[in-house]
């Protein structure tokens, strides 16, 4: 009988380890994308290349960018209000093309 439950603590006690292990290893990939989504910097809206308001305007006619941001790979954040009164988050490199992010 000793031996029953000394074989189910020790099995108790390793599941827990390992489960410990998982959840912390999902925390710090979520920390992970978040510092990257993160790391980016407002920019004023003049500072938005052409090809993206261009872009834009194909896109969303008659949409308007409210905040403009970048980040270390040249890729552009816009907080966009639509014609009808919704608020969108885009992203899109340089040149204009639309990103997932």
């Amino acid at each position: 009988m000793k031996k029953v439950l000394l074989v189910a603590a020790l099995s108790l006690g390793t599941m827990t380890a390992i489960a410990q292990e998982t959840e912390t290893a999902v925390e710090e990939v979520s920390t992970e994308m978040m510092e990257a989504q993160d790391a980016f910097a407002e920019i004023a809206l003049e500072e938005v290349p052409e090809a993206i308001t261009e872009a834009l305007e194909v896109a969303h006619p008659g949409a308007t960018v409210a905040k403009a941001y970048i980040n270390e790979a040249s890729q552009y954040k816009l907080e966009v209000a639509t014609e009808e009164g919704e608020a969108v988050e885009l992203y899109a490199d340089a040149e204009g093309n639309w990103i997932e992010m």
